[in-house]
């Protein structure tokens, strides 16, 4: 059983949306030690709430790897909008080094603003910094947006844009941990370069 949900403490409304930014909570996750289970982290977030919507964004190897296709259509059915962008390679003329990248803040961010009817309070899982901005629009438009991250992995600036609105999940270990058999990123991911 889950505890009252926290983010309702004090807040007459309380139609939620969840934003997961899958690289960046894959970083947060290696810097716990453990890995959540994305509909224990829905359900959390989302006790004694509607949910306006549930959105994971994540990136994908070509040609996909089954796993990941696996890991992204338990993803749909624990109640998630997946959003995927395929893995680009581009090569450095001067240095000759590769690099790979599969960014979705544009997005995340788009997502942001045009679901904004549909949630009084948005969570961001994500330390990126450069959602800075958006979180500060938000603001400006009557929003609560509380980020969910770690205190090793949140950027600075992001923690100063949403001040007392920003979620430890090392908190709430216990209520959303992945044990053994659950699917997981894990995976996928350690096999993979690190993602821009």
């Amino acid at each position: 059983m889950h505890p009252q949900n926290p983010l309702l403490n004090g807040h007459e409304t309380n139609r939620i949306s969840l934003f997961v930014d899958g690289e960046n909570a894959y970083y947060a996750q290696r810097s716990l030690g453990w890995f959540f289970d994305p509909r224990k982290l829905l359900d959390f977030f989302t006790e004694g709430c509607v949910i306006g919507d549930a959105f994971w964004y994540a990136s994908q190897k070509m040609p996909p790897d089954p796993r990941e296709t696996s890991f992204y259509g338990y993803l749909n059915h624990a109640g998630y909008t997946v959003r995927v962008k395929t893995i680009k390679s581009f090569r450095d003329e001067a240095s000759g080094e590769l690099t790979r990248k599969a960014n979705l803040d544009l997005e995340l961010a788009i997502d942001l603003f045009t679901t904004i009817a549909q949630y009084d309070t948005a969570v961001l899982v994500t330390g990126d910094g450069d959602f800075e901005r958006a979180v500060e629009l938000l603001r400006s438009y009557g929003k609560r947006v509380v980020v969910a991250s770690t205190q090793e992995t949140v950027a600075r600036e992001l923690r100063n844009a949403v001040g007392k609105h920003f979620f430890d999940l090392a908190t709430i270990r216990t209520h959303i941990e992945r044990f053994t058999g659950q699917p997981t990123e894990n995976h996928i991911r350690e096999e993979s370069l690190v993602l821009a």
